[in-house]
């Protein structure tokens, strides 16, 4: 471990932990965030995951226009200025599972393709596209980004052991954690409508 491994991993901690707490500070520390992974991508010749973060920066930068700029009808309850927790309904949750697995599976046969090194192609990118899937989630400010978040810190962890990490399952520990708190303090900013 590095240095960079470091940062990278106190600033994706910071980042999460401040959007479970519904603070709108935790875009600043996820531009850091998405700068710290792309170097250390950069330094690791990961490109694939390299090539995805500036869609990782474009999410966050609608996000954090979303959750500073609502709409009348999507203002918090207890600040105006501030997007409200809302859930996506049924139909909207059948769809974002259907286009996780159809996404995943093109990404996966290419993955299988261009780098056929990668010892778990389609989990990877099944991960991968339902990490890029929960930030937009959480930036839209819906409650199911937890859900997602859930899902993709147990599969990471799986992920992780299986090819011999150390620290990360420890991190992914502890973002699971996080969203298991984010998760209930969300619930009870989505029925207070803020």
């Amino acid at each position: 471990m590095n240095w960079l491994d470091l940062i990278t991993s106190a600033l994706g901690l910071a980042c999460v932990f401040l959007a479970g707490r519904n603070s709108k500070y935790n875009f600043w520390v996820g531009y850091l965030y998405t700068a710290a992974l792309f170097l250390m991508f950069w330094n690791k010749n990961l490109y694939a995951s390299l090539l995805l973060q500036p869609i990782s920066l474009a999410i966050n930068i609608y996000g954090h226009w979303r959750w500073t700029h609502p709409r009348q009808d999507e203002e918090s309850s207890e600040d105006k200025s501030a997007l409200k927790v809302s859930m996506l309904s049924w139909t909207e949750r059948c769809f974002v599972i259907l286009a996780v697995f159809l996404v995943a599976a093109l990404w996966g046969f290419s993955l299988d393709r261009l780098f056929p090194a990668d010892p778990h192609p389609y989990l990877d990118s099944c991960v991968t596209v339902l990490i890029l899937m929960a930030q937009l989630l959480s930036a839209m400010k819906k409650w199911d980004c937890w859900i997602a978040w859930l899902i993709v810190n147990i599969t990471q962890i799986i992920l992780h052991i299986s090819v011999g990490h150390i620290f990360m399952p420890i991190v992914c520990g502890l973002y699971l954690v996080n969203g298991l708190v984010s998760l209930w303090g969300w619930m009870k900013l989505y029925r207070k409508k803020a």
